[in-house]
């Protein structure tokens, strides 16, 4: 993990690889930010003129390397864009900030130490820029640098391997006596930890990763935090009756999970309940994916990878609130044990359910938790999960659905993570599409109607929610996993979609505001 820490340095003195300053599109040009004044200073106040010459605009995600002038310790000068001048100065927006520093923090990978003189003047400036640094130097390295046997002896070199993510962020202009700004900086450390272990978990290779294995690490992040960790086996899963979890699982050689984990806090007035989808590989089993769709399931445990997270970060901060995580732990192969399209399942809650596709198991899963976690009567509950191509449609690849049995707490998600900068839409739960999973068998079939295929599934989810729970659903299926370049401080890979808005919801909920 990077380190951070809060310098009270001037810019001009500081003794890094490289500093890195803000840049704003102004309407005649590149406008230097809040914090750039004494890099401006050894410029001879000529620093956005000769920004402007090399071809900066400050525009957002825009970066500018240029040797510092002298009279400054570091070597070099990182210009970065904000987008726009804001209407009031100094009021730069926070997610603006965070992408900044993550573009900034993968630019400069490689290097020991880099001071970050972004627009920090409050607390919530300061907070932001930490948490784009530190997610923007992230980087998932555990499977590369192995020593190649066949290689000559003069070609192994200390230096081989992959280029290593930047060392430490030192924040200029905080002020590190100030309470603050220490509370603000150690949240981000705790944050972001936390993040980047859901990022590596997503990460993971599936030979690796497996529903046993996954359990194994929430066991020992549980000891290490304070969490009661309990973990459900096949043998405690028959003997309760969880059968869609064991219905999606029967298939793999990787027997199935449900963990729980549970902070509690004496103080504690409200319980939250997260529960993640968690299949750690995703072949659609009978009903198997074609070609093309495989390469990067692993990243369909990205829902219970975002909980466990959450979970640990609520323990890690202290938080006055209780919070009940459950991960539905599955790999979905097929196999002569396979669940078959036509089979009928009798799920925990004692509903049975028809399985027309068995490659719509993320909701077979997360049935069972859902009425297990009810079955505790929290406040709320909010269900994360890799749930459907369909929700990719309608909303792309970097924004998250929102559906809800309860329309204020909906917006209340909505404008959490809005605030924590992840990109999220409320959606309905249409009433005349449940008719659709209709089934002359059981219950309910696991699919219904095609189109708006992302609110068949949430209302299928809405079945499981105990009466009287406030309830809401995340499907993560677009943000989850990025496959593009990285961009702000979202890297290739896992992304630890939704960590922040749980985690903001906690916070919330512990002061009173459950929304």
């Amino acid at each position: 993990m990077t380190a951070l820490t809060l310098s009270t340095a001037g810019a001009a003195t500081l003794r890094a690889d490289a500093l890195v300053v803000g840049v704003a599109k102004g309407v005649k040009g590149p406008v230097l930010a809040p914090g750039s004044e004494a890099v401006d200073k050894a410029f001879d106040g000529k620093l956005a003129a000769v920004l402007a010459t090399l071809g900066a605009t400050g525009a957002e995600g825009e970066l500018t390397k240029l040797p510092a002038a002298s009279g400054l310790k570091a070597p070099v000068v990182v210009a970065v864009g904000l987008g726009p001048v804001p209407d009031k100065e100094d009021a730069y927006d926070a997610e603006a900030l965070r992408r900044a520093a993550g573009t900034a923090a993968r630019a400069l990978s490689g290097s020991k130490k880099a001071g970050f003189a972004l627009p920090a003047g409050s607390v919530e400036d300061a907070a932001a820029v930490a948490e784009g640094a530190l997610l923007g130097s992230y980087a998932f390295t555990a499977y590369q640098g192995g020593e190649n046997k066949l290689a000559p002896k003069e070609a192994k070199s200390k230096d081989s391997g992959p280029k290593q993510p930047l060392a430490e962020v030192t924040l200029l202009g905080g002020k590190p006596r100030d309470k603050g700004y220490k509370a603000a900086v150690e949240r981000a450390l705790a944050l972001v930890e936390e993040i980047n272990r859901a990022r590596d978990l997503i990460n993971t290779p599936p030979n690796d990763l497996y529903p046993e294995s996954f359990a194994a690490v929430a066991t020992a992040a549980g000891k290490e935090h304070g969490i009661k960790v309990q973990v459900l086996d096949e043998k405690a899963l028959v003997k309760g009756g969880y059968g869609g979890i064991l219905g999606v699982g029967q298939g793999s050689a990787n027997g199935p999970r449900l963990v729980k984990l549970a902070y509690t806090h004496p103080k504690a007035e409200k319980t939250l309940a997260f529960v993640g989808k968690g299949i750690t590989y995703d072949s659609g089993g009978i009903s198997l994916k074609p070609a093309g769709h495989n390469e990067t399931m692993k990243c369909d445990m990205s829902g219970a990878a975002a909980v466990f997270a959450a979970v640990v970060t609520a323990a890690r901060l202290g938080l006055k609130v209780n919070v009940t995580g459950w991960l539905a732990l599955a790999e979905n192969m097929p196999s002569g044990n396979a669940t078959r399209p036509g089979d009928v399942l009798r799920m925990y809650s004692g509903k049975t359910v028809e399985v027309l596709n068995t490659d719509a198991e993320g909701r077979l899963v997360l049935g069972d938790a859902l009425t297990r976690a009810s079955e505790e009567k929290p406040d709320a509950i909010v269900d994360v999960a890799t749930l459907t191509g369909a929700m990719v449609l309608a909303l792309g690849n970097r924004t998250f659905g929102i559906m809800a049995n309860d329309d204020a707490f909906r917006t209340s998600i909505h404008e959490i993570a809005d605030e924590v900068g992840e990109a999220s839409w409320p959606m309905p739960l249409p009433a005349d599409l449940r008719k659709g999973m209709d089934s002359p068998t059981a219950d309910i079939a696991n699919m219904g109607e095609r189109m708006g295929g992302g609110l068949v599934a949430g209302l299928f989810l809405k079945e499981f929610v105990g009466e009287g729970i406030a309830w809401a659903h995340l499907d993560i299926a677009g943000p989850a996993f990025h496959e593009g370049a990285p961009y702000g401080y979202t890297p290739k890979g896992g992304t630890g979609s939704a960590v922040r808005t749980l985690v903001r919801l906690a916070e919330r909920t512990a002061d009173g505001d459950l929304g």
